[in-house]
């Protein structure tokens, strides 16, 4: 019997159209962030691919640069002074679970001189469950404890889960 190799059918499949994208921008503090987060359906979860430019550089090298990344429920990247993307809304939490279980609750992304590349296999959302919802990159690593939201910082990039137009 053959063994399937996963690992190739899921870089393969970067190569093809997704099935949803969220196009990110950076808010007036942040405006050099910008890139794609794109989610294919797949028979064994979601993936998630997030390719993100122009993220900003710790004050102290000896810091990581580590963001946190979320999914939340609100359907507009607009807010007011204080929070640009305050009708983000909060993490995507359809079971009520606490932090760090939402089913929003993303992998960091890590920079790497202003870049960040991330691809991972989710099974706690499917494509329809994320499509008109916020996706937001945080100014600081989510501490993975803290309540409500793991302390993430502000949000400094944003963008709406749309399907992909076929």
């Amino acid at each position: 019997m053959e063994q399937k190799h996963p690992e190739l059918t899921f870089a393969h499949m970067l190569t093809l159209l997704p099935t949803a994208t969220a196009i990110m921008e950076g808010s007036p503090s942040y405006p050099t962030v910008r890139g794609t987060v794109k989610l294919f359906d797949t028979d064994r979860g979601t993936v998630v691919f997030a390719e993100i430019d122009g993220l900003p550089a710790p004050e102290d090298v000896c810091a990581a640069p580590i963001f946190g990344f979320h999914i939340h429920d609100g359907s507009a990247c607009t807010g007011d002074a204080a929070d640009p993307f305050k009708n983000a809304g909060t993490h995507f939490n359809p079971d009520g679970c606490p932090h760090p279980y939402h089913a929003g609750d993303l992998p960091p992304l890590f920079g790497c001189d202003g870049i960040a590349v991330s691809a991972f296999l989710t099974d706690r959302f499917t494509v329809a469950d994320a499509v008109g919802k916020a996706v937001v990159i945080h100014s600081a690593p989510d501490d993975f404890t803290s309540q409500p939201a793991g302390n993430a910082g502000e949000k400094i990039a944003c963008g709406i889960i749309l399907p992909t137009k076929r």
